[in-house]
């Protein structure tokens, strides 16, 4: 399995340390991206670059897409030099994006429509547990293609969770994204009262950080927080994204998501006053503005 003949479309900041993973682990990377500058790394190495998606499909006995958004996704597979039109019937196409449940059914049923298998199987984690190899990754699909693929996965991540069928990968990591956006954005509102109430920030943190009111990650935004300093671990344009696209399918399964709709304003007004490629634990520094 790990020599297999591998084929990775879209090596942004988590695609990039993903697909390095599967490299060290001895697959045959065949790599495309927008821009080849980020695949340069991995060509050192002994990546090949291919010029399109369908040049990579023509190499590629599985193939992993991890892109920004579902147009993205759809772009590569179905688009002008799309992936889909040149894999050979029953390779297994693994779709790592973060998208809607909906859209990962259509993209199965396009995938079998073309004699071709796929999971989606989005991960849970940040730049460093990709370098590193510790994601979660939850997939939707067939238990057989999930098996057909696990060392693979097992390169990228250290917890493999399958959730269901073809969408419950991608459903489960939008229940993932919700809860973690909201409460950043209600333990941010927390230190900012505590604070405008005369409570030293240090001491605010000291007791929050160990509380059970509090989800254990913030403690690694602690430091982004007192410094001021919010180098992107997962920016704040995907996590409103994200919220979007669970918006999208509330509506379509006609769930009330008041909350999150919330949220989901409150970081898109964050990212239009310039902290849109900042973590999004930025929501702080947003909520914290002081008017002139």
């Amino acid at each position: 399995m790990t020599s297999m003949r591998v084929g990775f479309v879209g090596l942004g900041a988590m695609g990039a340390r993903m697909a390095a993973r599967l490299q060290k682990s001895g697959s045959r990377l065949t790599v495309f991206n927008r821009t080849r500058d980020k695949a340069e790394p991995l060509i050192r190495e002994g990546a090949t670059w291919a010029d399109t998606p369908a040049a990579v499909a023509e190499q590629a006995e599985i193939l992993f897409t991890m892109l920004a958004h579902p147009a993205a996704v759809k772009e590569a597979a179905l688009g002008q030099d799309g992936f889909l039109y040149w894999l050979r019937p029953q390779t297994l196409w693994v779709d790592c994006s973060t998208v809607n449940p909906s859209f990962s059914r259509e993209m199965a049923a396009e995938a079998h429509a073309r004699k071709l298998r796929f999971l989606d199987a989005p991960v849970a984690g940040s730049r460093e547990p990709a370098a590193r190899g510790e994601l979660t990754i939850f997939v939707g699909g067939d238990a057989a293609d999930l098996e057909a693929c696990r060392p693979l996965l097992q390169a990228m991540g250290s917890k493999i969770l399958h959730v269901g069928g073809h969408g419950m990968g991608t459903a489960l990591k939008m229940v993932n994204n919700l809860l973690l956006a909201s409460s950043m954005a209600a333990f941010a509102e927390g230190l900012v009262l505590g604070e405008a109430l005369g409570i030293e920030p240090k001491r605010l943190l000291d007791f929050l950080l160990v509380s059970p009111l509090v989800a254990p990650y913030m403690a690694g935004k602690r430091n982004k927080i007192e410094s001021g300093n919010y180098a992107p671990e997962f920016p704040m344009k995907w996590m409103q994204k994200d919220l979007h696209l669970a918006g999208v399918s509330a509506q379509e399964t006609a769930v009330a998501l008041p909350l999150a709709g919330a949220a989901k304003e409150l970081y898109e007004l964050a990212a239009r006053q310039g902290h849109a490629q900042e973590d999004f634990s930025a929501i702080y520094a947003f909520l914290n503005a002081r008017q002139p």
